[in-house]
């Protein structure tokens, strides 16, 4: 029943590690991907400042384009990167699903097969009940003497 709690080698340790890989790649992707918007947003608000000579008014307004460009590369990848997830989560997440039906539709058959066991006790036990207090009525004192 418990798949892929040991540990050991096989399918199943080469998948998790293969995961653990690809989740580590996908994390280092998104901290680049934010860094460098935070970085190019604050060197872009820095170079902002309005100053007199048109010189530099141009070579800033570069630096605000080169800046602007750089975080619009940062925020598509990070797009593709949650497109790449949505992916991910899609064409893997029905084989987790799938096995996750099958371990719960496991523990359910058990539980009531559990409960059918108990079920058929109490009825037993209330057959054995029943059947002792009618002989304990019909050899009564009580009742000989309401016949009587």
């Amino acid at each position: 029943m418990n798949k892929g709690t040991g540990v050991g080698t096989g399918p199943t340790a080469a998948a998790a590690a293969a995961a653990a890989q690809k989740q580590k790649t996908m994390m280092q992707r998104v901290e680049t991907d934010i860094a460098s918007i935070v970085d190019n947003f604050t060197q872009l608000v820095n170079v902002a400042r309005v100053n007199d000579p048109p010189v530099r008014n141009s070579q800033e307004a570069f630096m605000m384009e080169m800046r602007a460009g750089r975080m619009v590369q940062a925020a598509d990848s990070l797009l593709k990167l949650v497109s790449e997830l949505k992916q991910t989560a899609i064409f893997s997440g029905f084989a987790s699903l799938n096995d996750h039906v099958e371990q719960r539709t496991v523990e359910f058959n058990q539980q009531a097969e559990k409960t059918d066991r108990m079920l058929a006790r109490i009825g037993e036990e209330a057959a054995a009940s029943l059947k002792e207090l009618e002989s304990h009525y019909y050899s009564s004192a009580q009742r000989t003497a309401d016949t009587a």
